[in-house]
């Protein structure tokens, strides 16, 4: 289910909305938003519906490990990480491990042709970054599963972000308040963002789609200008109209996310573009990557190398592709001359 989809926006937000402001105390109203994020999650995958409750309990009780078992903190961290990143590998980077095998090395190994489950990427970042942060004593681990569960699968954010930390959220899973206010930006911030979807990015779409479909020698410098350009916006207008919409839709069930777009295109320089696309990607791997590798405290090339490690990950998150590998490598490369020849990054500030 989606949010542009008229079954979601007719009859499931209207029914758990509705629900949501009569149902009385915060227990029930926490009760009805897990069995709607379940059903929202089991409608477009009914079968990995086992998996998200299987990381959910995993992560649930490695916290609760990390939290009584003091002496083996680091082991269950690391058998918490080994585990989520082994999910994901599974199940999403299966068939491009092995055919990167098979093309290096001529092998012709079968590929599974495994589904990849609706925003594993962001329900398991959102995972770990809640182990990670009990281990580190910012977050006091939940004993209350149905809350982790809920903070995991809550459904404005489940299958395309914002990526949000446990601490974040925590208060106002125990404690909100739905004013007549939140509920009007809500509704204005969730319109802006299917404007943004439906109107901006589908367009978009469909003539970037066209033009990339067409021979080569049937397109002008004038028309892959504009493929490339109408495909640069999609991207934008698709992704920030899904952060937009899922910003709203937590205003209206009391719940307050971080912003996930800052106008990146008007950056000056790659390192800002970083901080103003998809912010809450580039925090997290800022905060659980880039930082435990030792950031920038251990020397200009040892900055860089962190770096590009960083990007390599976040090219290879955002797809199971060469093209998103060498997307990542292309940005981390333009953050090295930045870091090695600051001029470059004044002068594009000018």
């Amino acid at each position: 289910m989606v949010f542009s989809s008229m079954v979601f926006m007719c009859v499931f937000l209207p029914a758990v909305f509705v629900l949501h402001c009569i149902l009385p105390g915060i227990r029930a109203k926490n009760a009805l938003l897990l069995l709607a994020s379940v059903l929202f999650y089991a409608y477009g995958e009914p079968v990995y519906i086992i998996l998200l409750f299987i990381s959910t309990l995993l992560n649930y009780f490695c916290a609760c490990g990390i939290d009584r078992f003091r002496n083996h903190r680091k082991g269950i961290l690391v058998l918490a990480v080994i585990c989520n990143l082994g999910i994901l590998i599974v199940f999403k980077y299966t068939d491009f491990i092995l055919g990167m095998v098979n093309s290096v090395t001529g092998l012709h190994l079968p590929l599974p042709q495994i589904r990849m489950p609706i925003g594993i990427s962001f329900f398991t970042f959102q995972a770990m970054s809640y182990v990670i942060d009990v281990y580190r004593e910012t977050t006091r681990a939940q004993k209350n599963y149905a809350k982790v569960l809920l903070y995991i699968s809550f459904f404005p954010q489940l299958i395309a972000g914002p990526i949000v930390k446990y601490h974040d959220v925590a208060a106002e899973i125990d404690q909100r308040t739905v004013t007549l206010d939140g509920v009007a930006l809500g509704i204005r911030r969730f319109s802006a963002g299917l404007c943004k979807k439906v109107l901006l990015a589908n367009t978009l779409g469909l003539v970037a789609d066209n033009l990339f479909g067409a021979s080569a020698g049937s397109i002008n410098g004038a028309g892959a200008w504009l493929g490339a350009i109408s495909y640069m916006l999609q991207i934008y207008f698709d992704f920030s109209g899904y952060s937009d919409m899922a910003i709203g839709l937590g205003w209206m069930f009391g719940f307050h996310f971080k912003e996930n777009f800052n106008y990146p295109y008007i950056s000056g320089t790659i390192r800002e573009f970083w901080r103003r696309w998809h912010m809450s990607l580039s925090g997290w791997f800022l905060e659980y990557l880039y930082i435990p590798l030792g950031g920038n405290r251990k020397g200009k090339f040892r900055t860089v190398v962190n770096k590009m490690i960083v990007f390599l990950c976040t090219g290879i998150w955002h797809g199971a592709a060469v093209n998103f590998l060498f997307w990542g490598v292309y940005h981390g490369f333009f953050l090295m001359l930045e870091e090695y020849i600051p001029w470059i990054g004044k002068k594009a500030l000018l």
